[in-house]
């Protein structure tokens, strides 16, 4: 997220916004939380856990993890955990307590035209939310579509968990759902087709299909995906592109497999709908698909918001292969020396779901551990149908690999990269980088605009939930968890026997009781990935850091302190001194305020460093009892003075000051009758 487009909103608006907003809310949308103390703990949806390490503080509106090390705010959560952009995720937060974003850089007519756009695609996701209820409630209805569902292995809390539903026969279904069947709406949601040759007839685009909800990261509908239930054409049927779907940047899936993702360490690419929700059965709920298109950059960078691995699964075909290719230009970009991507390529004769049935879940993983890392893949493509034993075939393969190498950010893979090229070449590698960067700058020279300058043409870049109408259990479980087949039992009426247990997340967790800090707390980890590393202790802070961490995790503390204390923190050595100073000011300006806002009102300040340092890390949690956190203030404070006058007791004495040394001796004497004994050892 760049600074260009934080600054577009005025830092003022999200002080005010995050301090209207409640983390613990925005949290417990995600994360199953329970009151712990002052503070309310969960397990951390950002790495894979058996006991909760998940803090988040009502008082500093702010989360962190124990274990992993991520922490932030309100906004931050979104980001980091939905998936959302910054604009975005201070939006989602705006509307929820009824604040407008303030855009004064925008003309009145853009903004008016911004506020329309946004009414209209909260009105065309409520009317896909509305056809997606209908087909759901269809499906229940349709023996032949659950009969379908029932032969891919698909369990009735699948399908509840995806949504999925069964558009019925008929030209005007939905006409019983929307009595106004000529509302433009319809026609612009991609739900109904206007026939303008034949007299503007309209009729329902999906018909006699099992529909797949296409939701986006918030798990809004904002299309569909529709399968024959037999050999017609065309198979797969998307809803076209509208103002609220677009292929290139949306991914089947994603809303339901982001926890998943994390747990599993991986994001797993398919090719269809089915796939992913058979996967999901079969246990790797942390697959997602494209919708029909190639995948795209704006694709990898969504799930790179979830994951720093993602492995790509297609079929071992020429098509496979092909898309395969495609998704290597979409990844390039973004492959960076921290993250991992991988292409798996099954035998012909399988997709994902095929190959999980006849040889396991087991022996699926372990094509997923083997899959072919992008490096080798990239080599692989630029060397297809080169006869590398050949100065032509050679020749010919760096010329293919020249525009995939230059794709790469500049890092350690992009240069290891050159010189396994370079070998493959018999070239030195600076030499094959020299001859690269004279074709770059040829490219770039030829498709410079007329009158452009050399200079110009030198400088640029050659880089390419809802509640199921077939119902939950009635303790509210995801569905899940329990029993394969009761989900089938309830919306179809009859049982179903399932061959494969139910998927279950390895972050989901259950309490026999009131958590006591240890021992009812269950998990299972399935994951196939290795746990990541723990981070480092945070070493011991000082006793100034410990107080401005006091401060500014209640800065209504400010209020108590006694004038000395107040001169004394000021006179600390910079960047303490400072941070205490403008401190204040923002008291005695705003009142008390939690850390969330003013770690906002930090940004670009002089201070900002020191005062993140202290708020970061295992020891950063000051909450507790109010009395005994001013207690231990107090203590600090005295602690911090009584070093203070020992200096000013030596250069008293030095210069013979007695009456000035007696003065400062007694102010120290009566210091320490206050400071509490240090602990015995």
């Amino acid at each position: 997220m760049g600074e260009n487009t934080r600054v577009s909103i005025p830092q003022s608006f999200i002080q005010e916004l995050l301090s209207r907003v409640d983390v613990v809310d925005i949290v417990g949308r995600y994360v199953q939380l329970k009151k712990g103390g002052a503070n309310f703990m969960g397990l951390c949806p950002f790495h894979g856990e058996k006991s909760p390490s998940f803090s988040v503080s009502p008082s500093k509106q702010f989360y962190h993890c124990f274990g992993c090390g991520k922490n932030g705010n309100a906004i931050s959560f979104l980001m980091d955990h939905a998936g959302m952009g910054f604009i975005e995720a201070v939006n989602d937060l705006a509307q929820s307590v009824g604040l407008q974003v303030p855009d004064d850089d925008i003309s009145p007519q853009d903004r008016e035209r911004a506020a329309a756009a946004r009414q209209k695609q909260a009105t065309l996701t409520d009317v896909l939310e509305k056809a997606a209820d209908a087909y759901r409630r269809h499906l229940r209805e349709s023996q032949r579509a659950i009969g379908y569902f029932k032969a891919r292995g698909v369990s009735g809390h699948v399908a509840k968990r995806y949504g999925l539903g069964y558009a019925p026969e008929g030209w005007r279904s939905l006409a019983s759902v929307f009595p106004a069947y000529d509302d433009p709406l319809l026609e612009e949601s991609g739900l109904v087709i206007v026939n303008e040759e034949d007299g503007g007839k309209r009729y329902d685009r999906f018909r006699d299909r099992v529909m797949f909800p296409i939701r986006n990261v918030k798990g809004e509908c904002i299309g569909f995906g529709g399968r024959v239930l037999g050999d017609e054409k065309p198979k797969y049927l998307n809803s076209p592109e509208t103002p609220v779907f677009h292929k290139g940047r949306e991914l089947y899936g994603l809303f339901e497999a982001r926890t998943p993702i994390r747990e599993a360490g991986y994001a797993l690419v398919t090719e269809g709908y089915m796939d992913v929700v058979a996967l999901a059965q079969l246990g790797f709920p942390n697959a997602v698909a494209t919708l029909g298109t190639a995948c795209t950059p704006e694709h990898v960078q969504k799930l790179l918001r979830f994951t720093d691995a993602v492995v790509f699964s297609f079929d071992g075909d020429a098509a496979g292969r092909r898309a395969a290719r495609k998704a290597l230009d979409g990844a390039l970009p973004h492959a960076t020396d921290t993250r991992s991507i991988k292409f798996l390529f099954l035998p012909a004769e399988h997709d994902p779901d095929s190959y999980v049935r006849e040889h396991g879940a087991d022996a699926f993983a372990r094509c997923i551990a083997e899959a072919m890392p992008l490096s080798r893949f990239l080599i692989e493509a630029a060397s297809y149908g080169c006869d590398l034993a050949t100065a032509e075939g050679r020749a010919r393969m760096a010329s293919n690999a020249r525009p995939l190498w230059s794709a790469l950010p500049d890092g350690v893979l992009r240069r290891q990269l050159l010189g396994e090229l370079a070998q493959l070449t018999q070239l030195p590698a600076n030499d094959l980088a020299a001859l690269w960067s004279q074709a770059s700058a040829h490219d770039t020279h030829r498709r410079a605009p007329a009158g452009a300058g050399a200079g110009q043409a030198a400088h640029a870049q050659p880089h390419p939930t809802d509640d199921s109408p077939w119902g939950a259990g009635a303790d509210g479980a995801p569905p899940w968890q329990g029993s394969p087949d009761a989900g089938y039992d309830a919306a179809y009426g009859s049982a179903y026997p399932s061959t494969s247990p139910p998927y279950r997340k390895s972050g989901d967790w259950k309490s026999k009781g009131d958590w006591k800090g240890k021992g009812p707390w269950k998990k299972r980890d399935d994951s196939p990935w290795p746990p990541q590393p723990r981070l480092p202790a945070t070493p011991m802070a000082s006793r100034v850091d410990h107080a401005a961490r006091l401060l500014l995790s209640h800065m209504g503390f400010l209020e108590h302190l006694a004038q000395e204390d107040h001169t004394a923190l000021c006179a600390q050595p910079a960047p303490h001194g400072p941070l205490f100073a403008w401190l204040e000011a923002q008291f005695h300006e705003h009142g008390p305020q939690p850390w969330a806002v003013l770690r906002e009102s930090l940004r670009g300040h002089e201070c900002e460093a020191v005062a993140v340092k202290v708020m970061t890390g295992a020891h950063a949690q000051t909450e507790g009892d109010e009395a005994e956190l001013r207690s231990e203030l107090t203590d600090l404070l005295a602690r911090i003075q009584i070093e203070q006058l020992k200096e000013q007791l030596q250069y008293a004495l030095a210069s013979g000051d007695l009456n000035r040394w007696r003065e400062l001796d007694a102010r120290s004497r009566a210091l320490k009758a206050v400071v509490a004994p240090p602990a015995p050892k």
